[in-house]
């Protein structure tokens, strides 16, 4: 059995004053655990890292439960292997659109099947001046006006709560170049 890479996606640390995560302390945990080739991208919980085929089906679990046993944090952990994080990449039909990558979200679903027959009504409509395109792993949301005031983001958080976490294509491309090397 070979090694993964994976990601992992931490929801809702470092935002605020609430769940304080220190990267060194994030790395740590995660290096204990017996991945390696730790490394974390920004303050806000987004890990790439190594693992055995063996490990990688249960690793969110297993990280959600030591972040609360070791940092006292509790925090849902979406992961992705390299290869799906490559295709959301690749899927994002919005890119061209979005002239500030910072405004333009990637919502990734937590259960693609599920998720999917709750956003394609959303990806039907039109949200001018916004957009929304939907991939296989992913929403894409280009918020001209900034994240908090985008109808399509609050119809996304609407119909998925908080089964999904998102990042901006930023992050998306930051973390997409970190895999791949």
């Amino acid at each position: 059995m070979g090694k993964r890479r994976l990601i992992a996606l931490l929801r809702g640390i470092n935002v605020g004053r609430a769940k304080r995560v220190a990267m060194a302390d994030l790395r740590k945990v995660l290096s204990d655990m017996g991945y390696s080739d730790v490394r974390t991208l920004l303050n806000s919980g987004n890990v790439v890292f190594d693992c055995s085929a063996a490990d990688a089906a249960d690793s969110a679990g297993r990280i959600e439960d030591a972040l609360v046993l070791k940092l006292g944090v509790p925090a849902k952990v979406t992961v992705l292997e390299a290869g799906q994080l490559a295709e959301i990449v690749a899927q994002n039909s919005l890119e061209g659109v979005a002239r500030d990558h910072s405004r333009l979200l990637v919502a990734i679903l937590n259960n693609p099947e599920q998720d999917r027959g709750k956003l394609e009504p959303l990806a039907n409509l039109s949200w001018q001046p916004e957009a929304f395109a939907l991939g296989r792993h992913a929403a894409y949301i280009w918020c001209p006006d900034g994240v908090l005031s985008s109808r399509a983001a609050a119809a996304l958080g609407k119909a998925l709560g908080d089964a999904v976490t998102s990042r901006n294509w930023s992050t998306i491309s930051k973390l997409h170049a970190m895999a791949c090397t």
